[in-house]
């Protein structure tokens, strides 16, 4: 028998495609006429996109909202990596160049972007790193794909899709700009 080390990537099987490309677009379409409902206009909102695949989500969705209101929508990057507390620990805090997200979001209608929304911890380390870059008015969570198993007191405002999975399970978003494929898979692990 084979001992599993830390960097052997897990055996997965496909159990189902949750989102087709054309999916995909049409909840973007939604999510961003719901943006726009919920915020009066687009005219204050600022999308962010945390590293990775909330960026191009992100992206795509101030382009439909930038085609709907007929104003250019802001969309900026945010990278949490040294502010997870699940991964390693850092003695040292990190340094935020204020450019960093692309934009100013003092005052302004954040919309965090990413794609699965899990244990919560992803999320929490981005309101952290969004924090370090000033003070929105307001910050408000998008997510492509709820997957529950919550281990912080985290909800999305703006969901795409909610999915019930088990521990097993695996939420697996492709997307064209990232993996040159555009769909969303439910697999499970197998080992």
């Amino acid at each position: 028998m084979t001992e599993k080390t830390p960097d052997t990537k897990p055996i997965l099987r496909e159990k189902c495609r949750l989102m087709s490309a054309s999916e995909i677009e049409r909840t973007l379409v939604r999510l961003a006429h719901e943006i726009i409902e919920k915020n009066n206009g687009g005219h204050n909102v600022g999308l962010v996109g945390i590293k990775r695949r909330g960026v191009p989500i992100a992206e795509r969705l101030a382009k439909i909202i930038s085609a709907i209101e007929r104003t250019p929508a802001q969309s900026g990057i945010l990278d949490i990596r040294f502010y997870r507390d699940d991964l390693s620990t850092h003695d040292l805090r990190p340094v935020v160049s204020p450019g960093a997200i692309g934009f100013d979001v003092n005052g302004r209608d954040i919309v965090l972007v990413d794609d699965v929304l899990y244990t919560g911890r992803t999320i929490r380390a981005a309101l952290d790193a969004l924090f370090d870059h000033g003070r929105p008015r307001r910050v408000q969570l998008l997510v492509l794909i709820d997957r529950g198993h919550r281990e912080l007191p985290i909800e999305a405002t703006f969901v795409g899709r909610t999915v019930q999975t088990t521990q097993r399970e695996i939420v697996e978003v492709k997307l064209q700009e990232i993996d040159q494929d555009e769909q969303v898979l439910l697999v499970e692990r197998t080992d």
